[in-house]
């Protein structure tokens, strides 16, 4: 054997041993990832419709649709409308009603109390939270934890003439661990829609600007 070919043989039956090593290996998949999210920055305008009895801030991503119907039947009032999060896939439905009388008040709470606790088969724990942004704006939010269909929703009320109630939804399945910073992000924004909510006054329906958060 020539001194070249030695050297060749040599270094085959080095690599032989990696070579079965890597054969006889058990492959372990990658953990499971989720794409990277791109949050805007958060800024405000207003929004004031003409025939509402109320006002707020909203996103300058989102965007506002009526709601017309709800599970095909005409909604109870005209002033039930939508806040939409297209680059989140997600929507919070906001119901509005008017009150007539103390009992309208009380059954009122009591379904937005049940409608929360609905989702308690999915929830982790459900944290509920007094909401009072003005004199005559106040009401409760719930949190819900854990893979729960809506992780958000809340209620204000003048305890007199208005009720509206609104709910966080995503378009998926529901999966906190991949939604859980989107979850936490619009959160923000609800806050801050309450923080802005107004009833109106007669004659004033100022919108404010367009701005960025306190």
């Amino acid at each position: 054997m020539t001194p070249l070919l030695r050297i060749r043989f040599n270094l085959l039956l080095l690599a032989l041993p990696f070579c079965w090593t890597g054969c006889n290996s058990t492959y372990v998949s990658k953990p499971a990832g989720y794409p990277a999210v791109y949050f805007p920055k958060h800024e405000y305008r207003g929004y004031s419709p003409s025939t509402c009895p109320y006002t707020f801030e909203y996103p300058v991503y989102a965007t506002i649709t009526r709601d017309t119907s709800f599970f095909g039947e005409p909604t109870e009032n005209p002033c039930w409308f939508n806040l939409n999060f297209p680059d989140f896939n997600a929507t919070v439905y906001m119901s509005y009603k008017e009150i007539s009388s103390a009992d309208d008040i009380d059954r009122l709470e009591h379904d937005a109390h049940s409608l929360s606790y609905k989702h308690t088969i999915k929830a982790e724990y459900i944290d509920e939270g007094r909401l009072s942004s003005a004199p005559d704006v106040k009401g409760l939010i719930y949190e819900i934890g854990g893979n729960a269909a809506s992780n958000t929703q809340f209620y204000l009320t003048d305890s007199i003439r208005h009720f509206i109630r609104g709910s966080l939804y995503f378009n998926t399945e529901p999966n906190v661990d991949s939604l859980g910073v989107v979850i936490n992000f619009l959160k923000q924004d609800i806050y801050h829609f309450i923080k802005t909510f107004r009833w109106k006054e007669e004659g004033k329906p100022a919108p404010p600007q367009a701005r960025k958060p306190d």
